[in-house]
C-alpha cells in the first residue's frame, strides 16, 4: 500500500482552491508568464513587477493548489510533472476566458480583447506573404484588439487553433482536419541546398537524379509536412532532423547534409557563399500556405475580421 509522506498530506489539506476567483486567474497568468519566460527573473520585465513579487505569486498558487509546480535553484528553473500539467490546463483555461471576453464583445457588436495568431516560421522574407498588410488593415479596423503573434511548428499551430490557444493559424498545406476551416493564401518555392563544405558545392550536378540523392545524408523536418512527405516519397537518407527552418539551415551549413529551404530564406546564405541550391530546376517543390480557423464555435467578430483581412491581402488586388 502506498503511503503519502506527511508533507504531501499537509499540502493536500492546505489546498483551498474551490471556485476560481479573479486572484486565482491573476496567479495563473503570472505562472504562465514565468514558464513562458523560463524563470522568475526573466518574467520580471514581462510582468513589470519585482522578482520577489513574482516568486510570492507562484508560491501562493502552489499553496492554493496544494502542489509543487516548479523547482528553482542553482540548477535553474524547471517545471515539475505536476507543474507541466497545471501549465497545460492554464493555457486552456486562459484561452477559454479570452474566448468568453471576445464573445461578450461580439454580443455588444464591438471588437476588443486579445487575438492570438500563429504563423509557421520564416514567412516574413517571402515576397508573396502579405501578412503585414493584413495586420495593418486589421489594426485600422480594430484598434482596441491586442494582437499576439506567435511562431510555431505546423502541428503546434493546428493543435492550438483546435483547442483555442490560437484563434488564427497560417501554415503550409499538408493535410485537412474536419475540425478546421482552410483558405488559400500564398505560396513559396522549396529548393534543395548544400553547404560550402559539402562535396556537391560547386560541382557539376547536371546528371544527378532523385535516386542519386539517396547517396547523400539528408536533413528533414521532424513532423508531418510537405518536407517529410517528399523525403519519404523520394527515399532520401535522413540522417538528421530539425524542427524549424532555422534548424535545417544550420544542419546544411555544417556541410554534412542536404536539405530543403524556402528560396527567399536561403537567398542571404547563398549571397554570402555559405550554401548553394543543388540543380534547382529539378530538386524543388512548391509549398502552399493556408489559413486555419476552428469550425466550431463560430469565430468572433474580431477573428472573422482578421481572417477577412488576410484573405483580401492575398487576393488578386493584394498580390504584389
Amino acid at each position: 500500500m502506498q503511503v503519502n509522506p506527511p508533507d504531501a498530506l499537509n499540502a493536500k489539506k492546505r489546498a483551498v482552491l474551490g471556485q476560481l476567483s479573479d486572484m486565482d486567474l491573476r496567479l495563473l497568468q503570472v505562472f504562465k508568464s514565468v514558464v513562458d519566460c523560463g524563470g522568475m527573473a526573466a518574467a520580471e520585465l514581462e510582468l513589470n513587477i519585482g522578482t520577489s513579487t513574482v516568486s510570492r505569486h507562484v508560491k501562493d498558487l502552489e499553496t492554493r493548489l496544494g502542489l509543487v509546480l516548479c523547482r528553482r535553484g542553482r540548477a535553474g528553473f524547471a517545471l515539475t510533472p505536476e507543474g507541466q500539467r497545471v501549465y497545460e490546463e492554464t493555457l486552456r483555461l486562459l484561452a477559454s476566458v479570452a474566448g468568453f471576453r471576445n464573445s461578450i464583445d461580439d454580443i455588444h457588436s464591438r471588437m476588443g480583447g486579445q487575438l492570438a495568431v500563429a504563423v509557421f516560421d520564416k514567412t516574413a522574407s517571402n515576397p508573396q506573404a502579405r501578412i503585414g498588410a493584413a495586420i495593418a488593415e486589421f489594426t485600422e479596423q480594430a484598434p482596441d484588439v491586442h494582437l499576439q503573434l506567435h511562431v510555431a511548428s505546423i502541428n503546434a499551430i493546428e493543435r492550438g487553433v483546435i483547442d483555442g490557444t490560437y484563434q488564427v493559424g497560417i501554415i503550409p498545406a499538408h493535410r485537412n482536419s474536419h475540425s478546421l476551416r482552410y483558405a488559400e493564401l500564398f505560396s513559396e518555392t522549396m529548393l534543395l541546398y548544400c553547404g560550402a563544405q559539402h562535396p556537391l558545392f560547386g560541382a557539376d550536378c547536371a546528371a544527378l537524379t532523385w535516386d542519386g540523392l539517396q547517396a547523400y545524408h539528408f536533413a528533414g523536418l521532424g513532423y508531418h509536412s510537405p518536407n517529410m512527405a517528399l523525403s519519404h516519397r523520394a527515399g532520401l537518407s535522413r540522417k538528421a532532423t530539425g524542427f524549424e527552418q532555422e534548424a535545417i539551415a544550420t544542419l546544411i551549413l555544417s556541410g554534412k547534409f542536404l536539405g530543403f529551404l524556402p528560396d527567399h530564406y536561403a537567398e542571404g546564405f547563398e549571397r554570402r557563399g555559405q550554401m548553394q541550391a543543388v540543380q534547382p530546376a529539378l530538386f524543388r517543390y512548391p509549398c502552399s500556405f493556408v489559413s486555419l480557423l476552428r469550425r466550431s464555435p463560430q469565430p468572433s467578430r474580431a477573428v472573422q475580421a482578421f481572417h477577412d483581412c488576410l484573405v483580401r491581402a492575398h487576393g488578386p488586388t493584394g498580390t504584389p
